[in-house]
């Protein structure tokens, strides 16, 4: 007798497709925040650059290969990953749930993984990691004068690296909240930004963001500031190999390569185009997370298996929590992670290390 099988596809969880979330956040959030996530600067070229370089590549399917249940765990600077996706520390995220980055933090622990947790973020560093210390496990900072304070406060903390924004000293020309005269509650940037206790205020910081002439670092600032540094560090917002190599002298344990989601230097090119070339001048051995454009698990194996030891998302992040709170990103995590193992078992990869250039192919091949 037949067995009978219950249908493949989930028919009882709120969000069935990404696609389902992404409409959901819309939904939830006011036309003008929703912009502020969607938009990139000037033109939006590299925006839409970093979708369309995905486009270019193909998986390589391996029939018969054997590979029944892929591992997806992996490790960074000594953390375990039960998925190679970490979420980014995206700022303002009370704008988008009330819990912003706590449920984010939630979310992350539950599926073993790690959030980066944002300097001007809504909730501070202490009352992140006090909800899900497990994720909560990488912070991050501006290169400003407060740097080295700052780091201290989040050693003490507990965290176990930090992540250093290095493609921000002054705000993109971000044309779509200039266009909606987008003016946010500048309170729900300030869960780190106290004032207080050595750390800067709001305006502090914003005036640096968005003011020409204010001062801005260079590498050898950066240097002299990471050498008080007690923890290990990221350098976030790399897209060429000389930055990657500077970020390197200046002391990185690791980098992130992003152009900030197409919101800062546009029109510049795709994150995924410069990985590989990036991985070529670092060698093998150098962490690369990657950001700019992750949508989908494919999107995750192709960045792997460019040369990603890891990939972080932010909008995917966000509409997951304007969507349903840590439910929400919690989804947003499963279906990429089921999706990047689909393909694993298709491709013949039963590792996140077995993934390389070998399982791809051009577009135009």
């Amino acid at each position: 007798m037949t067995a009978q099988l219950d249908s493949m596809y989930p028919t009882t969880v709120d969000f069935g497709t990404l696609d389902e979330i992404h409409r959901a956040a819309g939904a939830a959030l006011p036309a003008d925040v929703f912009d502020f996530v969607e938009g990139g600067a000037g033109r939006e070229i590299t925006l839409r650059a970093n979708r369309d370089a995905f486009d270019r590549w193909r998986i390589l399917p391996d029939p018969m290969s054997g590979v029944a249940n892929p591992s997806t765990r992996t490790s960074v600077l000594g953390m375990t990953l039960e998925t190679p996706i970490l979420t980014a520390p995206f700022g303002g995220d009370a704008m988008f749930h009330l819990d912003g980055h706590l449920a984010v933090a939630r979310a992350v622990q539950r599926h073993g993984t790690v959030t980066i947790v944002p300097e001007a973020g809504s909730y501070s560093y202490e009352q992140i990691r006090a909800v899900a210390p497990e994720a909560a496990r990488i912070a991050q900072l501006h290169p400003f004068a407060h740097a080295p304070a700052v780091a201290e406060r989040i050693q003490r903390a507990g965290y176990s690296a930090l992540c250093v924004t290095v493609d921000c000293p002054i705000g993109g020309f971000r044309t779509r909240n200039m266009a909606n005269r987008f003016a946010p509650d500048m309170r729900q940037f300030g869960g780190n930004l106290t004032g207080t206790d050595g750390a800067p205020g709001v305006a502090e910081v914003f005036g640096q963001l968005l003011k020409h002439g204010a001062a801005a670092w260079n590498w050898t600032d950066l240097r002299q500031a990471a050498a008080q540094f007690r923890l290990p560090w990221i350098a976030k917002g790399v897209l060429t190999p000389d930055a990657a190599e500077r970020s390197l002298a200046a002391g990185a344990s690791a980098i992130v390569v992003s152009n900030h989601g197409g919101r800062q230097l546009d029109p510049a090119p795709a994150s995924l185009d410069m990985l590989p070339r990036i991985r070529a001048a670092v060698g093998p051995e150098l962490p690369i997370l990657f950001d700019s454009g992750i949508r989908t698990g494919s999107d995750v194996f192709l960045a792997l298996a460019l040369g990603a030891s890891a990939v972080v998302i932010g909008r995917a992040a966000i509409y997951g929590l304007a969507a349903a709170g840590a439910a929400g990103v919690s989804r947003v995590l499963e279906l990429l992670t089921d999706e990047l193992r689909t393909l694993m078992t298709l491709s013949g990869a039963a590792t996140i290390d077995q993934l390389d250039a070998t399982r791809l192919i051009g577009a135009q091949s």
